[in-house]
């Protein structure tokens, strides 16, 4: 079943970078709320450049899904929404639209890392029918171990997770 807001799902104008930036800058803040941060930032990595698509909701938008090719699966590098915006289906409706892109391009899975305990992490993701990835592949194992080497499991315990596409569909269209 898909969300009410899916069809508000686009893709990204690299001019809406920097806007981007501020909306995940905006929605970290949560995390302070729940005593994980600040993150470490580096200007090195530019991964709304570098992506394979950046999805968007809204016009202008208040959040996004920034998808990475890792292992050959789509990897949601960071999905994002205004908090002022969240509770309102935004999150799930960007996850769906990374699984239809990733369905579209031929993409079995897509992989994600996010914090295990954290309702708005690994239990949002869990309901969205992802699995925690109990042996990483090599690509997103290299990405576990530099969230590790940038002080991240510091803030609490983090998982990899995925969710194989074709049996998502099924999952979907079961009553």
């Amino acid at each position: 079943m898909r969300s009410e807001t899916a069809d508000a799902v686009r893709v990204a104008k690299p001019a809406e970078f920097e806007v981007l930036r501020e909306i995940e800058k905006t929605a970290d803040g949560l995390f302070a709320e729940v005593g994980i941060g600040p993150f470490a930032v580096s200007d090195e990595e530019d991964h709304l450049a570098e992506a394979a698509v950046v999805l968007v909701s809204g016009t202008p938008p208040v959040g996004f899904a920034c998808v990475e090719i890792v292992d050959g699966l789509a990897h949601i590098w960071q999905l994002s929404v205004l908090p002022s915006k969240g509770k309102r289906g935004l999150g799930r409706a960007l996850v769906e639209a990374v699984c239809d892109w990733a369905q579209l391009n031929g993409l079995a899975a897509v992989t994600l890392t996010t914090f295990r305990d954290v309702p708005w992490n690994a239990p949002f993701y869990a309901r969205l029918g992802f699995r925690v990835v109990e042996a990483p592949s090599p690509g997103l194992q290299a990405i576990r171990d530099h969230e590790r080497d940038v002080g991240d499991d510091a803030f609490g315990p983090r998982v990899a997770m995925r969710i194989d596409l074709q049996a998502s569909a099924a999952h979907q269209q079961q009553p």
